[in-house]
């Protein structure tokens, strides 16, 4: 079972860049989602223009789920500079590879809980190490996308793009440092606005 937690306002306000987008996941029934607090949060970032728009939907970690959900939102996805997703781990690595152009940031972190996983076709793996490190990742998680599980960077082992740990294995920094290529920044200034209504 997993646990997602806001992160701090301060943090999705620093990743909030030029024209962003909304992506929240409702959750599932495997997921303790604070839908209430995200929607509070949701609401002042689209009343203080942070935000241009805010797409509800579910199971964001199924990419055919994604693709047909977003096919509606395809202008707004266009127009938007970067993606805050509000979801798991595991949500937020599926938008960041369907959007690779785009910088994609984790609004929540992810916590593990005891009990049951709930079965998701899931393509991405999730640590649910409460301190997810994808927005400086380019959405690709070190912890599951390296076998030795580095933060810090290529440990310098790999050879033709192959791990040297798992031989069929591409170097997850390989692929990190590839998808921080494709993205392109925003170029409007920063947004720092204080929320009314935030409390966490």
């Amino acid at each position: 079972m997993l646990i997602t937690q806001l992160k701090s306002m301060d943090d999705i306000l620093s990743f909030a860049k030029g024209k962003s987008i909304i992506i929240s996941c409702e959750g599932c029934k495997e997921v303790e989602f604070p839908e209430t607090e995200a929607a509070a949060v949701h609401n002042e970032m689209l009343a203080n223009e942070i935000a241009i728009s805010v797409i509800v939907t579910d199971y964001v970690c199924n990419p055919e789920n994604l693709e047909l959900q977003m096919q509606k939102h395809l202008d707004k996805l266009s127009a938007a500079d970067t993606i805050l997703v509000f979801s798991c781990g595991v949500g937020v690595q599926t938008v960041a590879e369907k959007y690779t152009d785009k910088p994609v940031f984790a609004a929540c972190d992810t916590y593990s809980l005891p009990g049951k996983q709930g079965v998701t076709p899931l393509e991405y793996g999730c640590e649910q190490c409460g301190e997810c490190h994808l927005n400086e990742t380019g959405g690709i998680c070190p912890i599951v996308a390296c076998a030795k599980s580095l933060v810090n960077g290529q440990c310098g082992g790999a050879k033709n793009g192959n791990c040297e740990v798992e031989k069929d294995m591409e170097c997850g920094w390989e692929r990190i440092h590839r998808r921080r290529k494709q993205q392109t920044l925003a170029v409007s200034p920063q947004h720092h606005v204080k929320l009314r209504n935030y409390t966490a």
